[in-house]
């Protein structure tokens, strides 16, 4: 029998591991179940009266840019000037990501390509804690009850084996993010096609959502990985829960209310949280008053953060984890 297969059959023999599926699928089928019942096909009528609101809409939208380009003419008061931009291409409805549309203005009616990103935003969530929780607990349970030492007494190489560990579990979740996925996203598209509308889902809109799943299967692994060096480095499931509920309380909730305090230029640029919007959702985008600092005139005081310093950050505190986790454990007594 093969370390890796040997370590699978372990991986799903476990108890915890099958409770949090277990979990995993009430949470996606009480989320289905909600929507299904929140949602009904809308009437002519409905759709009459959201079709109109949708089109006064995009007419304020046009009204703001034909004042935007006036004040940037001159051809408004200096008053009224002073509240936009000279560059009005942020208010140009032509450069907006999408229009207002009618199913915007639909109260009760699940709009599947509405509606997708932020379900899907939900189901990476849930798959986050999903793999930091299977990963911290799997390698910390043998730790804590001797369950590694029995294994290195049959195959008495330690990288070995816990490499064949991380690899097990990475590639578990993968699969099983994989078929999650697939019937969660079945689930809505069908409650879109029967119990409320498809919407556009034409243009780029497939590319888009399968480019964010993408990054949201990436981070499961990174949060499996990260829970997992964790545990590894504290010998304990504890360690990783601990470590995390420390750093949310300690850095992410104080340091953020002393940035607000002492007035820190980009303070959230020292979050976690930053990287993960900036990796999962391609651009973080932030607001910092002290930007508009002796600024004259329009200022709204917003930075952009990409993907791919998201990317960068997030793979150095893994990548660094997980080393510290394989040099101690190399190096450390097991028993």
């Amino acid at each position: 029998m093969s370390l890796v297969r040997a370590e699978l059959e372990r991986l799903a023999a476990r108890r915890f591991v099958q409770l949090m599926l277990v979990l995993l699928v009430l949470a996606f089928g009480v989320t289905a179940v909600t929507t299904l019942v929140g949602s009904h096909r809308p009437s002519s009528i409905e759709v009459a009266e959201a079709q109109q609101a949708a089109a006064e809409e995009r007419q304020a939208l046009e009204a703001t840019y034909q004042r935007c380009v006036a004040a940037a003419r001159g051809n408004l008061p200096p008053e009224e000037s002073e509240s936009f931009p000279s560059d009005c291409s942020a208010f140009d409805p032509a450069q907006r990501e999408r229009l207002p549309v009618a199913a915007d203005h639909l109260q009760g009616v699940f709009n599947f390509a509405n509606q997708a990103r932020p379900l899907l935003y939900l189901l990476i969530l849930f798959l986050v804690l999903f793999g930091f929780l299977v990963g911290a607990s799997y390698i910390g349970a043998d730790l804590s009850t001797g369950g590694v030492v029995n294994l290195l007494i049959w195959r008495p190489r330690r990288l070995a084996v816990l490499g064949a560990k991380l690899g097990t579990l990475l590639g578990a979740l993968t699969a099983v993010s994989v078929l999650a996925s697939t019937a969660y996203g079945g689930a809505f598209w069908l409650i879109g096609q029967t119990a409320g509308m498809p919407g556009a889902t034409d243009g780029d809109f497939w590319p888009r959502l399968w480019l964010t799943w993408a990054r949201g299967v990436v981070l499961v692994l990174f949060a499996a990985t990260a829970g997992f060096a964790i545990a590894t480095l504290g010998r304990r499931t504890a360690a990783a829960l601990g470590a995390v509920m420390a750093y949310a309380v300690v850095w992410e909730l104080g340091l953020r209310v002393v940035v607000e305090v002492v007035g820190i230029p980009r303070g959230e640029d020292w979050m976690l949280s930053t990287y993960l919007d900036a990796w999962l959702t391609g651009e973080a985008r932030l607001s910092d008053a002290s930007m508009c600092g002796g600024v004259s005139g329009y200022c709204d005081g917003t930075y952009q953060l990409g993907w791919g310093l998201g990317l960068a950050v997030l793979l150095a505190l893994t990548g660094g984890l997980t080393v510290a986790a394989f040099a101690a454990f190399r190096r450390r007594d097991l028993i």
